[in-house]
C-alpha cells in the first residue's frame, strides 16, 4: 500500500475516532485523549452526570475545580471580557497555557471548584481542539490519574490503566511528555510553570 494511502487511512480512522468520542461525550460520557503533556479525562461540563463519573474515576475532591478546553479563543469571550490583560492572554493561545477567568456565573460549582473563576484553556494540541470543535463546545479536560497520583502519559498507559472504566479512549501522543500547562492567575501571574513563585493561591485554584 502507498504512504500516502496508508496517511489517508489512519487520517479516516482517526477521524473516525473522534466521531465516536463525540457522541460518548454528548450522552454523558468520559473519554480519555491526548494533550500538550499528560493525557486527560474529557466530559461535558454542563452534565452533572458526567462530572459525577469523571470525579469518581480522579477519586478527586470537587472543591479543587476542574480546567476547560475549547477549540478557539471564541468560546471564552465572556470570560475574557473587560480584562485588562486580554491580549497577553491571547498570546498564549492556542497553547499550554491555562488561565484563571472569570466565570461570569457560566459553570457550575462542580466545575470551579465553589469558587468565580473558572480556569480555561485553547490547547496546543491540535487534536484535543478538533474534539472541541466537534463536539460544538467546551469541554473538561483534567488529567488522567488517580488524584495525586502520577497522570498517564502514553497510549498504552492510558490503555492498561484505564481501558474499561472510560467510554473512549482515543489514539493519540502528548506533545511534551510530563509537562504541565502552564497556570496563570486572574492576574495575570504564574501559578504555576516557568516563573512561578511560592503563592498559596496555587493550591487554591484547583486545577
Amino acid at each position: 500500500m502507498m504512504a500516502d494511502q496508508v496517511d489517508k487511512q489512519t487520517t479516516a480512522q482517526l477521524t473516525q475516532e473522534l466521531g465516536d468520542a463525540v457522541e460518548h461525550l454528548r450522552r454523558g460520557g468520559v473519554v480519555l485523549h491526548a494533550t500538550e503533556g499528560v493525557w486527560g479525562f474529557a466530559c461535558d461540563p454542563l452534565q452533572p452526570e458526567a462530572l459525577a463519573k469523571l470525579f469518581a474515576l480522579k477519586n478527586r475532591d470537587q472543591t479543587k475545580g476542574l480546567i476547560l478546553i475549547g477549540a478557539t479563543e471564541a468560546e471564552f469571550r465572556l470570560h475574557l471580557r473587560g480584562l485588562d490583560h486580554v491580549a497577553q492572554v491571547r498570546s498564549t493561545w492556542p497553547g499550554a497555557h491555562t488561565w484563571i477567568l472569570p466565570n461570569r456565573d457560566r459553570f457550575s460549582s462542580t466545575v470551579t471548584g465553589g469558587r468565580d473563576t473558572v480556569a480555561c484553556r485553547v490547547p496546543g494540541h491540535e487534536q484535543a481542539r478538533q474534539m472541541c470543535a466537534l463536539f460544538g463546545g467546551v469541554l473538561v479536560s483534567t488529567s488522567a490519574n488517580l488524584s495525586g497520583e502520577v497522570p498517564v502519559l502514553t497510549y498504552a498507559q492510558a490503555q492498561q490503566q484505564f481501558a474499561g472504566q472510560v467510554d473512549c479512549i482515543v489514539a493519540g501522543e502528548v506533545l511534551t511528555p510530563g509537562v504541565p500547562s502552564t497556570i496563570h492567575g486572574l492576574d495575570g501571574s504564574i501559578l504555576r510553570g516557568t516563573g512561578a513563585t511560592s503563592n498559596p493561591r496555587q493550591e487554591q485554584s484547583g486545577v
